[in-house]
């Protein structure tokens, strides 16, 4: 039990300092990557949407650690090393881009195409209407479904202690190293994992409320 209390904190501020702030940007930048794929997707080009269909089956159709292990351990033999912390983020940022695109892509098409047309006849243009009618609609259609992600997101960064990132596992498995209590430390660390799910699992919940709020029943 003194060094399940001991060991705690420390875990837990490996979870603040590492696994948040690595999903968040993973995040934000997989967002960025995803809006684009998803756009290229809905093109009529066929050229630029089998780039986009490629890319989403190539994430879909591999396992994350691979992924992972490509950039990291892959990379150097062609001459690119990158850092862990970057091969980290560049790793989950190309997951998350592989799979909210299609949760994006599905939440544009859920917009009534009247709204187009609303938007069109009062003289927008189509990337006006886009960004000032549809996304907004269809940012709150993905909200369940992307938050969603971002858990899951939370508690696969827990790969990057394969490749010597430090965060929230890794330090869970530095002090298991050192006190040989391995079941403890480990079931510790899922327990903070929980714990943080619970946290945000909360805010989505409220998140999705405070949007329900505008939408017409």
């Amino acid at each position: 039990m003194q060094l399940f209390l001991e060991s705690f904190w420390p875990i837990v501020w490996g979870g603040i300092t590492g696994t948040i702030p690595l999903a968040l940007a993973s995040f934000a930048i997989g967002l960025v990557l995803a809006l684009a794929v998803a756009l290229m997707r809905l093109s009529k080009n066929r050229v630029v949407s089998g780039i986009a269909r490629f890319y989403i089956s190539v994430i879909r159709g591999t396992p994350l650690l691979v992924q992972l292990f490509v950039i990291f351990y892959g990379l150097p033999a062609v001459g690119l090393v990158i850092d862990p912390w970057p091969s980290a983020i560049i790793a989950f940022s190309l997951n998350v881009g592989g799979y909210a695109a299609e949760v994006i892509r599905a939440a544009i098409l859920s917009v009534p195409k009247g709204q187009w047309e609303a938007a069109y006849t009062i003289g927008m243009s189509p990337a006006t209407t886009l960004r000032r009618v549809i996304l907004p609609q269809a940012a709150r259609v993905s909200v369940p479904p992307l938050s969603n992600t971002f858990i899951s997101l939370v508690k696969d960064t827990s790969l990057a202690s394969l490749i010597l990132v430090t965060e929230l596992f890794r330090v869970a498995q530095q002090i298991a190293a050192f006190s040989q209590e391995f079941m403890l430390l480990y079931l510790e660390a899922a327990l903070i994992y929980w714990l943080f799910c619970l946290a945000l699992s909360g805010g989505q919940t409220r998140l999705e409320k405070r949007l329900d709020r505008y939408v017409a029943h």
